[in-house]
């Protein structure tokens, strides 16, 4: 006979057993069903929208920015056609030998220049924050995660070494194998400095106390451009070739020599030439600021279009372009002696308006990502017109 406590637990334990065999077998055909049926992969991201790696190459292509490259290369030619085409004196084979090593050394410090400048803004963006997740411009190797800060930063460096050695071989050339020439000196010796003040940054200028420094988010970014784009990029091949050959003829040396130069009546031209160059190379930088104008004021870059605004950006683009054609005017009147049918050639530039005005068009209804072609899209016009420019003066 049992108590009643015992047939209770038999009951229980009968229970516990009956329930687990039962939940084991769910199992077991769960397991088999899914075993039928392929698995979905699991991702956060939809396979759209994963970036992939470009390859090595053309990452570094893309953080040098080819696309804006031209505006270090186009003032250069135009300078260097003065001297071609007569206007600095009768050309023989020597000077054209001579020509053509000054303008493939200062083209190459130029580019130099400009490329040490670009991946140091790609580096001094990113760690100052204006490069993040939001940003709307053209793809920056470091915020992508494709190159860490310390490569481009590093490729900075190298660009700007190099700009380094190419600016005392053009200084010695100056100088004749004399006193340094002041003008090549300082112009080496700034125009590296400003490629990584344009940004600025912890390296390098950090390590001397300058770190907070900078040409670009101090809104100076558009006169820097104007001043060694333009002017500078123009007038130095001139200035080279008088300078080599004033080592021979006279005795000035130093700033005498420098102001010399810049104060002749054959140097004249120069400075006009270099002024419309550099209204089109302002433009490129001012489509750039609009651009990023809504992500720059988030970490405190202070560029004119954060300063004055949207509609001062567009005006401001507006009249750096129109004014690069107008100035064709004054350009025309200071070349050709008087000749009519010579100073028609001077306007041959008008015919890249219709891109330029392609250009305009754009600035003024289009904001944001969509202004992204637009910055090579003005590249493109100032190459045009300094190609045009060219012949005109080479035909005038």
């Amino acid at each position: 006979r049992r108590i009643p406590g015992t047939i209770c637990q038999h009951t229980a334990h009968s229970l516990t057993r009956r329930s687990i065999h039962m939940k084991t077998r769910r199992r077991k055909t769960a397991k088999e069903k899914s075993s039928t049926v392929p698995s979905r992969p699991v991702t956060s991201t939809p396979p759209a929208m994963v970036e992939k790696r470009p390859s090595t190459l053309k990452v570094w292509i893309l953080a040098s920015r080819p696309h804006t490259l031209t505006a270090s290369i186009a003032p250069v030619l135009v300078g260097q056609s003065l001297i071609r085409y007569g206007y600095f004196g009768d050309t023989d084979v020597d000077t054209i030998n001579k020509l053509s090593y000054i303008t493939f050394l200062w083209g190459a410090f130029a580019c130099l220049i400009q490329l040490g400048t670009n991946l140091h803004n790609d580096y001094a963006d990113f760690v100052k924050g204006a490069d993040t997740e939001k940003r709307v411009g053209q793809a920056r190797a470091t915020q992508k995660g494709w190159l860490t800060p310390f490569q481009t930063a590093a490729g900075s460096t190298v660009c700007l070494f190099f700009a380094a050695v190419i600016g005392s071989v053009l200084t010695k050339i100056c100088s004749g194998g004399g006193s340094i020439d002041p003008y090549m000196t300082f112009i080496t010796i700034s125009s590296i400095f400003n490629a990584v003040c344009y940004t600025g940054g912890p390296y390098p200028l950090g390590y001397i106390g300058l770190g907070n420094l900078s040409i670009g988010y101090s809104g100076l970014g558009d006169l820097f451009v104007f001043l060694y784009f333009g002017i500078v990029a123009t007038v130095t091949v001139p200035y080279i070739h008088m300078a080599s050959s004033m080592t021979l003829n006279t005795s000035a040396s130093g700033i005498e020599k420098v102001l010399e130069i810049f104060l002749s009546e054959k140097f004249r031209l120069s400075w006009l030439v270099s002024l419309p160059i550099g209204f089109l190379g302002t433009a490129i930088i001012a489509v750039n600021n609009l651009r990023d104008r809504e992500t720059d004021v988030t970490v405190g870059k202070n560029t004119l279009a954060v300063r004055f605004g949207e509609r001062f950006t567009r005006v401001e683009y507006m009249n750096l372009v129109k004014g690069s054609y107008i100035f064709l005017i004054f350009l025309a009147r200071s070349v050709g002696d008087g000749v009519k049918n010579e100073r028609f050639w001077l306007y041959l530039p008008l015919l890249s308006y219709p891109l330029a005005r392609k250009e305009l068009n754009a600035l003024m209804t289009k904001d944001g990502a969509s202004l992204n072609p637009h910055v090579g899209g003005t590249a493109r016009v100032q190459l045009v017109y300094c190609i045009l420019l060219m012949y005109g003066l080479r035909m005038a």
